[in-house]
């Protein structure tokens, strides 16, 4: 009996620990990918070319996939099997995420304008507008019903991103010298949060009932996305790359960049198996306050009445919308890990 109460407790301090160390994962992966993203596209010198890394981090996602699947089916041999069943026998199943691979890759090109043009913790808030999104997408496609509370929170939601933008307009250079305009900022993350919402919610339509797993499902994705990726490089950039390299102007930060929005959906896998809503909701609030702290101190950031007002708001949100009900669990916390792994980083996040 002794024993056994102590293996419980033992059972239990393993899980308290994992889900901790999960959240301060998310924490950092939030804040720091978006803050290095921010100072790689506004440092002085020679600009990397955007839809290049998000060629780059497909390939590496299926790279990192392919390891962790190598290990689950225990050598190469399984992992042919594998690939051979899901992807030559089961064609049609490869082929259903076809539609969220293109949207997945348009989306990360999206955030990279955004990150242009709009200064890390303005972004942080705005992007939360993803719920709000991937909420209604849930009601018109999944029939799903919200609770007031969560309509509420939605409103909440709106406003406060209202609030946050409203002295972000006309365009400001720099101390740099990298010209920025807050308008194109914004809507670029208006659009990434309409195909976020939209991708999500097709993605968990046409995977209820799979049983397929989430690094298989990715390895699918990446199928798509990587040609997909490549494509819209060398037709936006193709004169840039022909001249100085397809990695041109990368650097230490580029990278670093590259391997934590890869690394992003691994750890949001791990967040999404030991952690509850209420914990997500707070990894969110903490990274959006890292974000306007850092960027006060390091981006010259002011923190306007008005601003400050919009990100309480959204933080509000957040909590009203991730707060447990009698209704069954709704919207971006039903979505897959499949979703989030292969939404990247930027997108995922909370």
């Amino acid at each position: 009996m002794l024993l056994s109460c102590r293996r419980i407790f033992q059972e239990k301090g393993h899980q308290a620990v994992l889900k901790y160390t999960s959240l301060v994962l998310l924490v950092v992966q939030n804040a720091s990918l978006i803050l290095i993203m921010r100072y790689t596209r506004t440092q002085p010198g020679d600009m990397f070319i955007a839809t290049s890394a998000v060629a780059v981090v497909e390939v590496l996602k299926l790279a990192m996939c392919l390891i962790l699947l190598l290990f689950e089916q225990k050598g190469i041999v399984g992992l042919t099997k594998l690939l051979h069943t899901t992807i030559v026998l089961g064609p049609l199943d490869t082929i259903k995420v076809a539609v969220p691979s293109f949207i997945y890759t348009f989306q990360n090109n999206l955030l990279y304008i955004a990150i242009s043009n709009l200064d890390a913790a303005t972004y942080q808030v705005s992007y939360q507008l993803k719920i709000l999104t991937t909420a209604l997408f849930s009601v018109f496609m999944l029939q799903r019903s919200l609770s007031k509370l969560q309509w509420f929170a939605l409103l909440v939601l709106f406003t406060g991103v209202s609030l946050v933008q409203v002295q972000r307009q006309g365009s400001k250079p720099l101390a740099s010298g990298v010209a920025q305009n807050p308008f194109i900022g914004l809507m670029a993350v208006v659009a990434a949060c309409i195909t976020s919402g939209f991708a999500g919610v097709y993605f968990e339509k046409i995977l209820k009932g799979s049983d397929v797993s989430v690094w298989m499902r990715n390895v699918q994705l990446c199928i798509f996305s990587i040609p997909i990726s490549l494509i819209t490089m060398l037709l936006n950039d193709g004169a840039t790359i022909r001249e100085h390299g397809m990695f041109f102007g990368y650097n230490f930060y580029v990278w670093l960049v590259i391997v934590i929005q890869a690394l992003g959906g691994l750890i949001v896998a791990v967040v999404v198996k030991y952690t509850d809503n209420i914990l997500k909701g707070f990894a969110t609030t903490i990274a959006i306050i890292v974000s306007c702290v850092v960027s006060v101190y390091f981006f010259s950031f002011e923190v306007t009445a008005m601003f400050m007002l919009g990100a309480t708001l959204v933080i509000i949100s957040v909590f009203l919308y991730s707060k447990p009900s009698s209704a069954p669990p709704v919207v971006k916390d039903k979505l897959t890990p499949e979703l989030e792994v292969s939404s990247g980083a930027v997108a995922r996040s909370v």
